[in-house]
């Protein structure tokens, strides 16, 4: 078993269990908690520019929690003792949540305790678009705002344009694939989701080791 593997052997255990080590009854908090994120490193700014694109094959092979876990917080972290984030918002507001649809189930991202909160056992990752590569790839990212607490739709859609930019390059800088993505049934994932308004899915995202 490779670390990757154990890993998330781990994280799905600590799912099955919950925190009194017996089995889940559904209404434990279900939790991945991520590995604190690597904020050295990486390639200089300027080469990630260089190095951005849209791609749209993909490997079907899983991200390992440090990846997804350094991922995350680039797109949307918490970079500052106030609260603040990696990616601006009008005001302020951090109107905007992030969701990861994976094969092992669909998860929201917590940036204040870096972890992963379950939503949904289910595979959501054919929900999140209509092309055929969001199904097989690894992960696709659900950008929702709540309007309620946004500026305006308007600044919505621009915070959430902030956050995808930031995935952008910092798949340019990991050697990763993706591309944003607004064609998607946006009712029927809301539906699956378990949301509705004023939380309204935005953009999609799809990310994953480059096909060979």
């Amino acid at each position: 078993m490779d670390r990757r593997t154990f890993l998330w052997t781990v994280a799905l255990m600590v799912l099955a269990t919950g925190r009194s080590g017996q089995a889940s009854t559904g209404n434990e908090d279900k939790t991945v908690q991520l590995p604190k994120p690597d904020r050295r490193g990486g390639m200089p700014l300027m080469q990630a520019l260089d190095n951005r694109r849209s791609d749209r094959s993909f490997s079907s092979k899983d991200l390992d929690l440090q990846t997804l876990s350094d991922l995350l917080w680039a797109a949307w972290g918490v970079n500052r003792k106030n609260g603040k984030r990696t990616a601006p918002s009008a005001n302020n507001r951090q109107e905007v949540t992030i969701y990861c649809a994976l094969r092992r189930g669909c998860y929201r991202y917590n940036a204040d305790r870096q972890r992963l909160e379950l939503i949904t056992e289910a595979d959501l990752r054919a929900q999140t678009g209509l092309q055929g590569f969001v199904a097989d790839a690894p992960l696709n990212l659900i950008y929702v705002a709540d309007l309620n607490k946004a500026s305006s739709e308007f600044y919505a859609g621009c915070d959430t344009g902030f956050i995808a930019q930031n995935v952008y390059l910092y798949c340019a800088s990991r050697g990763l694939a993706t591309v944003v993505r607004g064609w998607v049934d946006r009712e029927r994932l809301a539906e699956d989701l378990g949301i509705s308004e004023p939380l309204r899915v935005m953009l999609c995202q799809t990310v994953g080791w480059p096909a060979q």
